[in-house]
């Protein structure tokens, strides 16, 4: 099993031949192996050159990150946020870990997340090592159970009987009541679901402590029934106050098994093995809003992500029908009127001194100019990834749009500084 590690934009090598005597290499039945892989997945466009391009000698990855695998190989995709900065890749796990966790409400503990990168391989064993020990700590806690009607012809009367049942099918059998009656149980629709997470992820740890501990989560659901991987029962989860600690091992849940991250046919899994990819774009979109929400909890201020979906224009004529619809990052809104609106970008902008239009791209600013007309919102801004590219201090650049009284605002965030830097940093920027 050949498994390396590379960042956004970087390459690794093909070999020509049917095997390689670099280890850092790939050979070229591998190299396709995995960009067939890239083409099926679901978030990738007709040809997967938005996660892989094949250069022959080489394969480039692009703006995606995690892990996509394939037989006998699979390749790690990490966040490169600065160029300028030789960081580990286990901090570079880690801090990709909280990402992951923030904008998708995975519940992972700081401490939790940086010890595992540490002992760990690649971000597939880093998640595998905490659905495990979470799910661990909760089974221990105790199963959620649920009441489920059942049925059954007993000697005794027990709950409720079934008049219909007892004068037809039991009207011999004077012996026995047709009972229907409520029982507690452990095999629900949010158990069978994880049942099957821990059949899978057992094929493909490779810790030996995680293999252990899944082995003990076999038999802790012992008594949930098997479902196969296609018929999983998604619809009838509800995580509400009895069961709301289960919420973010549901939330990893889907992350393993649901199609949107993984392979289009399921049945692919049992030789190619799991993966996982992540727009970094999207990513980083969500992980600013998560932490936006924070930033503004105690005002009197909100946040709303992907929302707004005014149309850009109307037809001329009596049906007036809009046209080109809008969905901005995020809107800042106080009450029903929007004060900002935020469209965040996963690019690297230059300094001021380097280019005096900070390399941003003009549709970007076209884009934000519409929006501020749309939302009539007084502040638009693109927010981009600080490096250190740009000096020690994060960007806050202000520009008039002419012709009117909104402005344009170009700034970054530092992302290596931690969650709650970057909250006082977003607090900084964002209206009072």
């Amino acid at each position: 099993m050949t498994h390396l590690t590379v960042y956004e934009w970087g390459s690794v090598p093909v070999c020509s031949g049917t095997s390689c005597e670099s280890a850092n290499a790939f050979t070229r039945f591998q190299a396709n192996a995995l960009l067939a892989a890239a083409r099926a997945h679901p978030i990738a466009n007709k040809n997967g050159t938005n996660i892989l391009i094949d250069h022959h000698t080489k394969i480039i990855a692009q703006q995606m990150v995690g892990v996509i695998a394939a037989p006998g190989c699979s390749l790690e995709i990490l966040p490169k946020i600065d160029a300028d900065v030789n960081e580990p890749n286990t901090t570079v796990r880690h801090r990709l870990v909280r990402m992951l966790s923030v904008a998708l409400d995975l519940n992972i503990g700081n401490g939790q997340s940086a010890t595992m990168a540490r002992q760990t391989t690649s971000l597939l064993d880093i998640m595998i090592r905490l659905f495990t020990d979470q799910l661990l700590t909760e089974a221990r806690r105790g199963l959620p159970r649920a009441y489920q009607t059942e049925e059954d012809d007993l000697p005794a009367l027990r709950g409720k009987l079934d008049v219909r049942r007892q004068f037809t099918a039991l009207a011999v059998r004077p012996d026995r009541l047709a009972c229907r009656y409520d029982t507690l149980l452990a095999d629900t629709a949010l158990l069978r679901i994880m049942k099957v997470c821990v059949l899978l992820l057992r094929r493909y740890a490779l810790a030996s402590e995680s293999i252990r501990r899944l082995d003990e989560l076999r038999f802790l659901l012992a008594d949930v029934s098997d479902v196969s991987i296609s018929n999983l029962p998604w619809a009838k989860v509800r995580i509400d106050r009895t069961n709301r600690r289960w919420g973010p091992l549901y939330e990893m849940a889907r992350l393993f098994l649901r199609r949107e991250w993984q392979a289009t046919h399921h049945d692919r899994w049992e030789r190619d093995g799991i993966s996982l990819l992540f727009p970094m774009n999207d990513l980083f979109e969500a992980y600013i809003a998560a932490l936006t929400k924070r930033a503004l909890d105690g005002t009197a201020l909100s946040v709303l992500a992907q929302g707004g979906n005014l149309c850009c224009l109307v037809e001329e004529g009596e049906d007036g029908k809009q046209v080109f619809k809008t969905k901005p990052d995020l809107l800042i809104k106080q009450g029903k009127n929007t004060v900002m609106v935020i469209d965040t970008k996963w690019k690297r902008i230059s300094g001021k001194d380097v280019d005096p239009k900070r390399g941003i791209k003009e549709n970007d600013v076209y884009q934000l100019m519409a929006y501020a007309r749309l939302y009539r919102s007084p502040e638009v801004m693109l927010l981009y990834p600080h490096h250190t590219g740009l000096g020690s201090n994060i960007v806050n650049a202000g520009y008039r749009i002419r012709g009117g009284e909104e402005r344009l605002r170009v700034a970054s965030i530092n992302l290596m500084s931690g969650e709650d830097a970057v909250i006082e940093q977003l607090a900084s920027l964002l209206p009072t």
